[in-house]
């Protein structure tokens, strides 16, 4: 009897084969589906935008332009990023009230979620610098040293090494930065608004950052129980200068004449 060349397949084969393939595609579809955490942040995301997007053609449009392209009233902003909205918004500088040389802050008129909205739409316009987290600006761990060190050379030019702010040309002036919110100062860091100069993560680090951040603090306390006595305005060597002749020189003048005209009547009788 001839032999069969070839062996007969089990009944239960390809079902066996049916429920592999079955597997590798679920397994397949878990994997590279999309989770349904990300969808709902997406969806979250989107209606923050749109939301944000009515918010801005009804406050801001009419001067920085209808798509964030800027106009002659207002710069543009795209590529500014949530924190400089959150700090121009979050601060009541903006919407300014007029323009001038620089916008002072002033009452907030946004609910921190309108705020959230508006940066939203305006860091979809395109990349820039993200609102920080709590974890980036808190100084829990910084070094207040380092940081005293950091805004003498980098900020006490501008806003004294007190940090109460001063004077600037053509009408401008650096704030104090007296009660000021860690994340607007690490945010004004960030964007370097209106005559300020931005410091990037690139150039100056978060931790650095947090440094100077906890230096300022540091001083904030300080200056509300100050134990040197009369602090002049803590604003540096000029009124202490200034105190120096006026009251010290101004003393020793009177003095000298006093002794004078004595001297005088003395010698007369």
């Amino acid at each position: 009897m001839k032999k069969l060349s070839a062996r007969r397949r089990h009944p239960l084969a390809a079902f066996v084969v049916l429920l592999f393939a079955l597997a590798a595609t679920g397994g397949l579809y878990a994997a590279l589906a999309p989770a349904p955490e990300a969808k709902a942040d997406d969806s979250a995301q989107s209606l923050a935008i749109e939301q944000g997007k009515k918010l801005y053609s009804v406050g801001c449009a009419s001067c920085h332009g209808t798509s964030g392209q800027g106009s002659s009233d207002g710069p543009s902003l795209v590529g500014v990023g949530s924190a400089a909205v959150d700090f121009q918004v979050g601060t009541g500088r903006m919407p300014a009230q007029q323009p001038g040389a620089q916008i002072p802050a002033k009452k907030v008129i946004y609910t921190q979620a309108e705020i959230d909205q508006l940066a939203a739409y305006v860091a979809s316009l395109g990349p820039g610098p993200s609102t920080p987290t709590k974890d980036q600006y808190d100084p829990a761990d910084a070094d207040v040293a380092k940081g005293g060190e950091l805004f003498r050379t980098n900020c006490a030019q501008c806003h004294t090494v007190s940090g109460k702010g001063g004077a600037l040309t053509d009408g401008m002036f650096a704030p104090s930065l007296k009660g000021v919110d860690p994340k607007y100062i690490y945010e004004a860091m960030q964007t370097g608004p209106q005559n300020m100069p931005s410091f990037p993560d690139s150039t100056m680090p978060q931790d650095t950052k947090a440094d100077i951040i906890a230096y300022l603090q540091e001083i904030d306390t300080a200056g509300s129980n100050n134990e040197g006595g009369f602090t002049l305005g803590s604003i540096g060597p000029v009124s202490e200068g200034l105190f120096a002749w006026v009251f010290g020189l101004g003393s020793l003048i009177a003095i000298a004449t006093w002794v004078a005209a004595r001297t005088t009547k003395a010698k007369k009788s």
